[in-house]
This record gives C-alpha cells, structure tokens and sequence, in this order.
C-alpha cells in the first residue's frame, strides 16, 4: 500500500495556471511561486463583488482521536466528488504548521487519494506565510523591548509585558525564557516566552483581517503590556503596525493549490483550533464563494472547538452562514471513545461503538439543535468496518434526523465520495438555514465562555481562577465584553480533561486565566492544562522525514 507521499508524489499535478482558470481566475490576478501554486491578488474581490455567493459547507469532526477521523480528507474528497457531479467546487483550507508535521499528527493536506497538492511545499515552507507572521510577531516584540532599553517613553511595566515572540515549532524549552542577560547593552533581563506561531495573535488577525487597510488597523489595537498606572499599551503606541503589514502584504494574499483530481483549492492562514480559533483565512473563504457554486472548507479537530468558533467567531464577524454541515466520524475511532483497546479496533465490537456514539451525537445536537444547521454525518469507512457496526450508527443519528452518508474518498478519491456529496447537495437546495449563535454579543464574558461550556461542552458549569477573574474584571473596565469568545481547551474531549472521552457527564470547566485579542477582537479563555506552545513527542515523526540528492523527500504523511 503506497503512502500519502508516494501517491502524492505519483500524481501527474497540472499547470497553476489552467486550475485557475478553472476557478474563474484570469491569469493576471496570479502572483506565480513554481509551476504548481500561487498566490492571487486580492484585487480580485473588487471586479467580482457583484457577483452571488456560492454555497458553503463546512467540514468538522467528533472529538479526536489516535485512532483517525479524516476531517481534511473528507473535505477535499467531498470538493472532488461534488465536481465528479458537475458541480463547480471551490476548496478553502488552513495551512499546516510545522510544528505538528515534525511531531506528532504529521501534515495536514488531506490523506489518500484525497489530498492538496504540492503535498511536501505546503506541509513544509509553502509561500512563506508561517515565516511571514512569525516575523511581523517577532518585529512587535522586538520593537517593544527596545522601547523599554531606549528610555521607555510610554513607561512600560517590563513586569506586565503579555506580548511573547513565536516560532512555528514545536518546542516545550522555549516556554518560559529569561532573555536580555549580560550587561546593559544588550537589554532589560525579564521573563519572557514563546508560541508557536499559529497560536499568534498575528494569525488570527490574518485570517479575519478584510483587506489591507483593516490588517492594519487590527495590527494596532494589540495589547502587548501595561503601564505602571495599569493602562494598556498597543502596537499602534509603538508605532509598529505599518512594518508589521510591510512584511504581511504578500501572506494576506489567498494561496491557490489543487487536488490529486485538480480541484482548485485555496490553503491559506492556519490557526490551531484547540488553542486558537482553527478556520482558514475570511479573505480565502470570501473569494472561494465568489468563484465558486459551492464552497468547501473545514475547521480544526471536533465541533466543539472548530466548528463552534466557525460559528460563533468567524461567521459573526464575516457575515456567513452554512447551507449545510458535514460531521466526519469513524466507527475506529468511535469504539475508541466507547472503551475499546487501540490494538483491537478492527475487531467488531458493536458494545463499545455504542457507548462511543454518544460523542458524535453530541456533536449532531450542537450543530442542528444549538446552532440551527442542517447536517449529514460522514461515515470514513475502514476495511474493517462491519455492516453492523455501520447499521447502528446510521440508526442512532437517524433518531436525530440525520442521515449518514458512507465515505471511501482515501482509498477512492472523490469517486467514494459520491454518496456523501448528493446528501450534500439535497441539503442545500433546502432553503437557507438561519444560524443561531451560542451568545449574544451584549452577555458579559462570563456568560459566554459558561454558554459555551453548558451548551456545547454539556458542562454543569465553569470555575474561574482568581487569576482569570482578574483579568475579565480588567478587560470589562476596558471595553472589551462584547467581544466574542475564543475557548484554548484540549480537543481529544468534550470536557477539559483529555482522559475523559465519549460524551463525559456530571463535570465542570476550569478557566485558569483568559487574555485579551484585541486586533484578532476576541477574548481567550485558557482551559485545563492547554499550552500555547506544544513540545515534541518521545519519537518525533521528524526522524522518519529525509531528502534524497534528487530533492525528493520522503517520511512525510
């Protein structure tokens, strides 16, 4: 069985240039990196802002697992088997960090026969998006410590700096750093740390910013410390919003790929969804509908973290809404949320997959219950899935009034995704669904981190720490309650407790502190043991990734 980068590798990719035509891209709107990609102007918007929005579909997931669900498989699978139906499909994605691709989870371009291609660019280096936002999050820290070594004219409390530097890596040694050491020319000694790059308030100005003129307005409402007299000093106080969009002009630009079947695809912007808000990029999705009949995308691990900040943040403030949503779910990692052992799930074990639908069942409520959304949920089929075990999940969501459809796209591309893409389209020649969201914009923080904690974690209630009650006190003096909100919680459960799998009961969500995204226009609630900046596993999937003398890499998936 050949692996992810051996198929993808084996592909016959076609010329950028033809997929953008395609899409309904002419030529000149391309800014060309290769033969294979490019990035396309964002004066593109203007000449086709006449034009109607196509259909979104959003792809989400039950709560995660090691066993796999296949979200951003399904996803792609589904753009190709739309247009296998004469559909015209336009695919919106994140982009990967490194981080995950030389740690744990690996990439994130799909899997299979079901992939975005150049597999190996956009997993590694792509057209330097990742580097851009590090550095423009890099540059602010910079500027603000020489604002403090220069004579610290806006009186900054070196104690009560909040803006950290970021590297897209996973690295645990960079969490808490003591920096400026060894004499006074090289700086102030304080405490300081890292995030990865994607968990930047950089990146989720990015993917929410308009245009270049609302990327720099953000850019200068961020808070990067507080003054002696407890006043909140910005970005735009240190003058620094302007070099920061010089270096971000050219990611602000939507990154256009294809698939193995040479769908178009834009891959672009890529926040976490455990600890930031997991969409791709609102320029990307924007054009996407602009060019396309139906739109794509999907948002990071389960409904509860990505699709919920979809929702509740992106659509909010961009003004979308989904025709339909697509559950993706696999019956492997179903049992596994129902107890079974990761060495026998392609044993039938219809117990444990009963006790373990409850989690993709919760997830069916919040979209159609809480949110008012027309779903389907998408069965990734197995080899080893049995008739059985398929029968009673199809039963168990039809008591919701859902269907399943079985989904084979890794194995199959977008030919077994067929089933699933005429769900699709019956759900969204149904008439526009009217999206609810969790909170209103005038519930106080609280309130709203507490809906979401009841309402889609299914919590009895939330503990705030002293600290976070500090700092929401701060935050409301300052004007920021009606902001929506950003839950940083482990994505492998519903509760904040990773161990707790299935559909957990009879718990509570610890908030140990929240902090302020004020460019981004979102509050961060910090949940658990979260962490900003992930570290590498015992066995890194980096020592299995090598470069022959051609060029060709391998051990990527």
């Amino acid at each position: 069985m050949k692996t992810d980068i051996e198929i993808a590798q084996g592909t016959q990719m076609q010329p950028i240039r033809e997929v953008a035509h395609r899409a309904g891209i002419d030529e000149n709107w391309l800014e060309l990196y290769g033969q294979y990609k490019a990035k396309v102007s964002l004066e593109l918007m203007e000449q086709l802002q006449d034009r109607p929005d196509g259909k979104l579909i959003l792809v989400t997931a039950i709560s995660p697992t090691p066993a796999g669900e296949g979200k951003t498989t399904t996803t792609v699978g589904l753009g190709d088997a739309l247009r296998r139906l004469g559909k015209h499909v336009v695919i919106a994605l994140r982009e990967p960090s490194m981080g995950p691709v030389f740690g744990v989870k690996g990439g994130a371009a799909g899997g299979g026969y079901a992939q975005v291609v150049p597999m190996e660019d956009i997993n590694l280096h792509f057209t330097g998006d990742m580097h851009a936002i590090g550095a423009a999050n890099n540059l602010l820290a910079a500027m603000l410590d020489n604002h403090i070594h220069q004579g610290n004219e806006l009186e900054i409390d070196s104690r009560r700096i909040v803006w950290k530097r970021a590297i897209d890596m996973n690295d645990r040694q960079l969490r808490y750093i003591v920096n400026g050491l060894n004499g006074r020319s090289n700086g102030v000694p304080r405490e300081d740390g890292f995030d990865i790059t994607v968990a930047s308030e950089v990146m989720a100005i990015l993917c929410l910013a308009r245009d270049i003129t609302d990327l720099k307005e953000r850019l200068s409402r961020i808070i990067v410390a507080y003054t002696y007299d407890n006043k909140p000093v910005t970005a735009g106080d240190l003058k620094a919003q302007g070099a920061m969009a010089a270096i971000l002009k050219d990611a602000l630009k939507p990154n256009l790929v294809q698939t193995l079947e040479h769908t178009p695809a834009f891959v672009h912007g890529g926040p976490f969804a455990n600890i930031a808000h997991g969409c791709n990029s609102l320029i990307a999705t924007r054009m996407a509908l602009k060019l396309g009949d139906f739109v794509v995308t999907e948002a990071g691990f389960g409904a509860d973290l990505g699709a919920e900040k979809f929702l509740d943040i992106k659509c909010r403030i961009g003004g979308l809404t989904p025709a339909a949503v697509v559950i993706v779910a696999s019956i492997r990692a179903l049992k596994l949320h129902g107890g079974a052992e990761l060495e026998k799930l392609h044993l039938e074990d219809l117990h444990a997959l009963e006790r373990g639908i409850p989690n993709l069942l919760k997830h069916v409520e919040n979209i159609t219950q809480k949110f008012g959304l027309p779903a389907v949920v998408a069965i990734n089929r197995f080899p080893q899935d049995t008739d059985a075990e398929l029968a009673l999940i199809t039963e168990k969501c039809l008591e919701l009034g859902v269907k399943t459809a079985v989904s084979d796209v890794w194995a199959q591309g977008g030919a077994g995704g067929l089933e699933l893409a005429e769900e699709v389209i019956a759900l969204c020649e149904q008439p526009q669904p009217q999206l609810s969201f969790i909170y209103d914009d005038g519930d106080s923080l609280e309130q709203k981190i507490t809906k979401i904690a009841v309402e889609v974690y299914g919590a009895d209630g939330v503990d705030f720490s002293p600290e976070a009650r500090r700092e929401l006190r701060r935050y409301r003096r300052l004007g920021f309650s009606h902001l929506p909100v950003c839950m940083a919680k482990t994505q492998y459960s519903l509760s904040d407790d990773p161990k707790k799998l299935g559909r957990p009961q009879g718990f509570r969500i610890t908030v140990r502190n929240v902090r302020i995204s004020a460019g981004a226009g979102f509050v961060v609630a910090l949940t658990g043991d979260i962490m900003t900046m992930p570290g590498l596993p015992k066995k890194p999937a980096a020592e299995n990734i090598d470069v022959d003398p051609s060029g060709r890499i391998t051990g990527l998936f």
